[in-house]
Order: structure tokens, then sequence, then C-alpha cells
């Protein structure tokens, strides 16, 4: 995979703003998310990961024991506001697309095209492209952001929270400018859609934290310490992004898991 410049540039921004790498919520996987909780609240589209949140790293597949809780995501949103954002499937090292159509064949949802990878300002920018072409629009605070690494979906996620409020800071610009290209959506395809802003008025950051094989096992270490240290260093901002652990929490037997921990 080519080197992830977004992501390198992250160390950089949590100096200045290191809740940035904190999520709202964090579940073992999406087993344990209630979706018909999320979409009462006020929730209307999700963006999901694809390797080791949906698939195994590097296959196309649905984990076979995801497969009950995806038809009920697919079921509660509507397809076409289910997106795939991945960091391999539908960027510039696949060539012709041929990954982002295995993927979209298989899970059945749409996959963003886009050039730049997570948590790339342009790829957040093709994201609310997608979400805003659709027949019923859906903005930034509507939606869920579900991956399993903190330096990108989690932070894409905040990102995408600040974009909608203050603006870009001059160095983020410094940074896009420098090192980002625009993306471009392919595929788009075309809710009640009950104004809700997420605590911090954006997008709702869900970590999962379990892993269906092992890969980048010292970054995993290093992500999951860091938020732990955040968590510490600033118990009070925390304690209002963390949400509490029964909110949007499907009771999923634990035993039946067959994760393994990132860490």
């Amino acid at each position: 995979m080519p080197l992830n410049i977004p992501g390198t540039l992250v160390p950089f921004q949590l100096l200045f703003n290191p809740r940035v790498a904190l999520p709202n919520l964090m579940v073992k996987d999406i087993r344990h998310l209630d979706f018909a909780a999320l979409k009462k609240a006020g929730y209307q589209g999700a963006v999901f990961d694809k390797d080791n949140c949906l698939t195994l790293p590097h296959r196309d597949e649905l984990v076979p024991e995801l497969q009950e809780a995806w038809d009920d995501c697919r079921k509660t949103f509507g397809d076409a506001n289910v997106l795939i954002v991945s960091n391999s499937a539908g960027t510039k090292s696949d060539t012709g697309g041929v990954q982002a159509e295995s993927v979209q064949r298989h899970l059945k949802a749409p996959v963003l095209f886009h050039s730049t990878v997570k948590p790339g300002y342009a790829c957040i920018r093709g994201i609310q492209r997608y979400f805003g072409s659709l027949r019923t629009p859906i903005q930034a605070e509507q939606l869920i952001v579900v991956g399993d690494r903190i330096f990108t979906d989690v932070v894409m996620a905040n990102r995408m929270r600040h974009l909608q409020g203050s603006g870009t800071s001059f160095l983020q610009m410094c940074f896009q400018c420098a090192f980002e290209r625009g993306g471009t959506v392919g595929r788009e395809r075309s809710g009640d859609t009950t104004p809700h802003r997420s605590i911090d008025g954006g997008p709702l950051a869900v970590w999962t934290t379990g892993v269906w094989q092992r890969e980048a096992t010292v970054m995993r270490w290093c992500e999951r310490k860091l938020v732990e240290w955040i968590g510490r260093r600033l118990p009070s901002e925390n304690a209002e992004n963390m949400l509490p652990r029964s909110t949007f929490i499907s009771e999923t037997d634990s035993e039946q898991t067959l994760l393994i921990d990132a860490a």
C-alpha cells in the first residue's frame, strides 16, 4: 500500500488538538451497535472501513459472523446511505476500480472512489459530496463513521466535525495544499431526516477495537495507548466526548465473537 501521507501528518495535528484522536463510542465489532437506536436518534447514514472491520484484510467478502448485523444496518439506513470508504478499494492503487467493483458486489453497498486516502481532507469532501448528492441529502452530523483504526477512521470523523464548525486551521490548510489532491466520487447511487447533532456537532466516531486477523500490531498498540493517554490527560473533555457504554449498544453475546484483541 502506498505511503499514507495524510495519516503520517496526524501526530502534528495532535500537538494542537489531541481530541481529534478520541472516538465517541468503542465497540468490539459492529454486532454490538444498535442501528435502530442510532436511526431513532437522528443518524441517517453510515461510513464504514473495510479491512478488519467488515472483511478480512485484503479480502472482499464480508466476515460471515457479521452478516446479520450488516443486513440490519443496510435495512435500517438504506443501501445508498451506507458507504464503504477504504484505503485500498477505490483508491489510486485500485487499478481500474476492480477491487471496488468486487467489494460493491460482495457487500451490496457503494464504495467511494477517492484519490486521497483517509484521513485526508479531500477524502472527507468526497464523502460529503456523495451524501449531499443523494435523493434525500445527509449532513455530516447525521453520519456515523465506523472503523478499526484511530489515525484513519476516528481522525477522519473528527476532522469532518471540525470542517462543519469553525473551518480548517491555517496549518491544516497548508498541509492540504502541500500534500493532498482532490478526491472524486464514483458509482454514486441514489429517509425521515430528523435533525440531530452528535455531541460535538459532527459525525459519530465509532471505534471497533477487535480485529479478525492480526496485522499492524505495533501501530494498533500505539493507537490504543494514545487514546488511553489522552483520556487521562483530558479527563473532563474525554468524559464529554465518550458516550455511555449503554448508548447505541446492542446486547450481543460476547462469548459468540471470534474476534481477537487488536493490541
